[in-house]
């Protein structure tokens, strides 16, 4: 999981950043640091279907419905298109309610208003679901291979993926954002309903 988020980053992460940024009218250092975040809450709800909704088919279909790697190419046009509609930052209960527990940090933390906040996971998740989607359909596995961004070693734990990922090159960065934001492991923890 932390190869993907960084491999979305490095390929996706500033442009995303500069256009949902801008566009919002906020520092796009805010979406920079939202997305680390927010990666991870996405790959967990999806982790949390495929246990207990239905397994990979489930995921699939998630994919299928919502993530449009087409996206990726004119992230421009998803950003000004999406940022008019009234955001649902659980994503229509693919995040618990945590969505809206890290839309709240987001607006504490940055002074942000509610309104522009709330926006951020919802314009977010579906260039995170293209780039999966485009990773699945270039994978000579297909949704076998895929199933690793979902527990990257394997032991059907995600939490301890995300923490090597956060403790890693992600730690400094962590650091500068404060307490505020280290609730990422209570956030999943939640979104996966206390299961590993």
């Amino acid at each position: 999981m932390s190869d993907f988020i960084s491999d979305f980053l490095n390929n996706i992460g500033g442009d995303a950043s500069k256009q949902i940024g801008n566009t919002l009218g906020i520092d796009p250092n805010i979406i920079s640091q939202a997305i680390p975040v927010i990666a991870p809450m996405i790959l967990g709800g999806l982790k949390n279907q495929s246990t207990n909704f239905g397994g990979q088919e489930r995921v699939d279909h998630i994919l299928n419905k919502y993530g449009n790697p087409d996206v990726l190419n004119d992230i421009g046009g998803l950003v000004g298109q999406r940022s008019q509609e009234d955001g649902d930052p659980d994503l229509g209960g693919l995040l618990g309610n945590s969505g809206s527990q890290l839309t709240n940090t987001l607006s504490e933390k940055f002074g942000l208003n509610m309104s522009t906040a709330m926006k951020i996971i919802p314009l977010v998740a579906p260039l995170i679901l293209g780039y999966l989607t485009k990773q699945r359909d270039s994978n000579p596995e297909g949704s076998t291979g895929f199933a690793s961004f979902l527990d990257q070693n394997g032991d059907g734990n995600i939490l301890d993926d995300i923490a090597g990922f956060l403790g890693g090159g992600q730690q400094q960065q962590q650091q500068q954002q404060g307490s505020s934001m280290g609730n990422l492991g209570d956030l999943l923890g939640g979104l996966l309903g206390g299961k590993n």
